[in-house]
């Protein structure tokens, strides 16, 4: 049995006749998303996972109509062009913002590079979450190539940060004074090297191969009730 995905999704956001608040989506989300503002500003919670085929630009007009958002989840989703204008926006646009899960992939391994090599460094995303998220409690960057230099801004822009999940980055050297800040600072801190096995979406993919692309989990919750929980294998 075939299922039109786009027709899914717009029948379950047109469900929620307004109210929703959190959606959920893993593999399938495209430029298209923008269809939910045409129906809720009221969304909370915002969850795209493994979300190929998105535009910086239309992810940055998303923001733009989400005033009351407080969570943001882009783990392995994959921005076009330049990722940092819509981190820019959610951080304006959203200053309810809470938690944010921005996770990338690994190979499993620290980073073999030399110092100085941008293909390795890259502190600009750490360096616009400090600067446009002051709300932040919760911040996952799994996988990020930030470096010490980026990681010193965040306890200072983000000062009510409760925890921060640092794990595979590699370029991290939580020793020394930047160490000890965050320690005292931050109440739940996860280190580069810690376990990664309560780590849901990467075991599953680590279990289940790559996406083939009959197989998606969406998930949409209301207000008040369940207004969807679809799974199709």
């Amino acid at each position: 049995m075939s299922y039109n995905l786009k027709i899914m999704r717009k029948h379950a956001i047109d469900r929620s006749c307004g109210q929703l608040r959190d959606i959920n989506i893993e593999y399938f989300a495209s430029d298209q998303l923008l269809y939910i503002t045409q129906s809720t500003s009221q969304l909370r919670s915002l969850c795209l996972v493994c979300c190929y085929y998105i535009m910086d630009k239309k992810l940055s007009e998303l923001a733009a109509k989400l005033p009351l958002l407080e969570e943001l989840d882009m783990t392995i989703s994959s921005l076009s062009e330049e990722p940092l204008k819509a981190l820019k926006a959610f951080g304006h646009y959203c200053p309810h913002l809470k938690s944010l899960k921005w996770n990338q992939l690994w190979d499993g391994q620290p980073h073999i590079r030399i110092e100085g090599d941008e293909e390795f460094d890259d502190d600009d995303e750490a360096l616009a979450i400090a600067k446009n998220m002051p709300e932040l409690r919760h911040l996952q960057l799994n996988g990020n190539r930030v470096t010490n230099d980026g990681l010193q801004a965040i306890p200072d822009g983000c000062p009510h940060l409760a925890s921060l999940d640092l794990r595979k980055c590699f370029n991290v050297t939580l020793s020394g004074n930047l160490g000890k800040r965050c320690v005292e600072r931050i109440k739940n801190l996860r280190h580069p090297n810690d376990s990664t096995c309560d780590y849901g979406i990467m075991a599953e993919i680590s279990d289940y191969g790559p996406f083939d692309e009959d197989n998606f989990f969406f998930f949409l919750r209301g207000d008040e009730e369940d207004l969807g929980d679809f799974y199709f294998d």
